[in-house]
């Protein structure tokens, strides 16, 4: 059984050999190889892939949309270059210091099916021409993540990145914090009117909409935890400590219930991975009742800010009272919907993308309830490539996580902190889930940009187990 289940993950799968002995893969890298040999610019490849993730990162919570989709052409177009002049046969550039790691893992390979299922679904898709706009988004999230888990593999480099996303959600939360105390205009209806809320301010910082503020900010909450454990010195780990109550504040003051539902998802992951990861040193009472405490304690925690902060108490309450809430009315009656699509084509789905669900969805809306998504990504995901393509999916998602336990393991055995950034990618992807079980903001490109990354840095850990018997020994027991 454990065997079979090995197998379904895609423990024992050699890529590697795969790439060496493939003829399809060295016709499509390497065909520059002779090129990169004499380039100086690919000698600082992996440095100017870094640069662009850097300039995509930081101007994505800014600027259009358009401009980021200028970005990600940039960034997939110049993963493409460094995978044509990949040359295997001389070692990483000494820059980055990039360990011997694996450029291809079993997470590639799960996306590469989904990518697949994807690419077919558009094809058949009753609305082809928008569909083939919704593929070609997705494709250059593909390519993003395929650069991201490239330069990844370097740890000094994934450090300087993750710590760039925490300075930058940082200032974000600052900024809005300060329309919590000073106002801000409410670009939208985002509070049922009729509700004690309907004059409360809710903020949404340089992002336009609070929701997608809550989305931006889930990723902080365990990279913030792990950046107070794992850097150095004592005004460093002040700052992550500051990092964790500002950025919780503030996606608290969102009222976005999908964003305190992925908040609380991610602190309990965080927590519980926590609780592996240094549970082995406590005396042996102790790793019995650590996970029960810590867990009891974030329990006392919400439920004291429940009773103490009223907006909140309120806002929490609304998500229990069913229809009697315009919000949670609207999105029972677009899910409805949604799943009459879905029986509509239930194999392959409509296509992906938002313009092709913009075209199909009015053909089976509810009057006077016009949507422009599912408003949940699992509804999302099976309406745009049906169940073949939710299966993979979920497979996909399966296979990350399993990767990222495997890894997590070796990292706590050998005592390296890269663990813990592995910890608050594992609790981002749990969060950012959590909150998409009720919308899709997840799709926005400042917050997929986010998803992509928290799955690259799983994949950048990745070590075939082949290679460390004493690890594949224990990943199968």
């Amino acid at each position: 059984m454990n065997s079979l289940w090995q197998q379904f993950m895609l423990s024992n799968l050699s890529l590697e050999q795969w790439r060496e002995g493939s003829v399809l893969y060295r016709r499509m890298a390497g065909g520059l190889q002779a090129w990169r040999r004499y380039s100086w610019f690919m000698e600082y490849a992996d440095w100017i892939g870094v640069a662009l993730i850097l300039l995509l990162f930081g101007l994505a919570p800014f600027v259009s949309n358009t401009l980021l989709g200028l970005l990600l052409i940039c960034a997939g177009a110049f993963w493409v270059l460094m995978t044509l002049a990949d040359d295997h046969t001389v070692n990483e550039p000494p820059l980055t210091q990039t360990p011997s790691r694996p450029s291809l893992t079993p997470i590639h390979l799960a996306l590469a099916l989904y990518w697949g299922v994807n690419t077919l679904s558009t094809v058949l898709s009753p609305v082809r021409r928008a569909a083939i706009v919704g593929w070609s988004k997705f494709s250059l999230y593909v390519l993003l993540f395929l650069l991201l888990a490239r330069v990844l593999r370097s740890s000094r480099i994934r450090s300087w990145l993750i710590g760039f996303y925490l300075h930058l959600s940082l200032w974000i939360s600052v900024y809005g914090l300060r329309q919590w105390f000073f106002g801000a205009e409410a670009l939208a209806t985002w509070v049922d009117p009729t509700s004690p809320l309907s004059k409360a301010t809710r903020v949404y910082s340089y992002l336009g909409n609070p929701n997608l503020l809550a989305a931006y900010l889930i990723p902080s909450l365990g990279f913030s935890i792990a950046a107070c454990l794992c850097w150095r010195g004592l005004m460093p780990k002040v700052l992550g400590i500051v990092m964790l109550v500002t950025n919780g504040s503030c996606l608290l003051f969102t009222y976005s219930r999908g964003g305190w539902i992925g908040m609380v998802v991610s602190l309990f992951v965080m927590g519980g991975l926590l609780v592996f990861w240094y549970s082995h040193r406590l005396p042996q009472p102790w790793q019995k009742l650590a996970l029960p405490i810590l867990m009891g304690g974030l329990l006392c925690l919400f439920i004291l800010v429940l009773v103490l902060v009223e907006p909140v108490r309120d806002r929490f309450t609304s998500m229990l009272i069913g229809r009697g809430d315009s919000s949670n009315n609207f999105r029972i009656n677009v899910w409805a919907a949604v799943i009459e699509m879905i029986q509509s084509r239930p194999i392959l789905g409509i296509g992906p993308g938002n313009g092709a669900f913009n075209q199909v969805y009015p053909l089976f809306a509810r009057p006077r309830f016009t949507a422009l998504s599912a408003y949940s990504v699992f509804l999302e995901v099976m309406v745009e490539s049906g169940l073949i393509g939710f299966i993979s999916f979920l497979w996909f998602l399966l296979i990350t996580v399993h990767q990222g336990w495997v890894q997590l393991q070796q990292l706590r055995d050998a005592h390296n902190q890269d663990g813990l950034w592995l910890m608050g990618a594992i609790a981002t992807m749990a969060g950012m889930l959590a909150h998409g079980l009720v919308d899709t903001v997840w799709f926005r490109p400042e917050i997929s940009t986010l998803w992509w990354l928290a799955v690259a840095i799983i994949a950048s850990h990745y070590t075939n187990l082949q290679t460390y018997p004493s690890i594949s020994h224990r990943a199968n027991e």
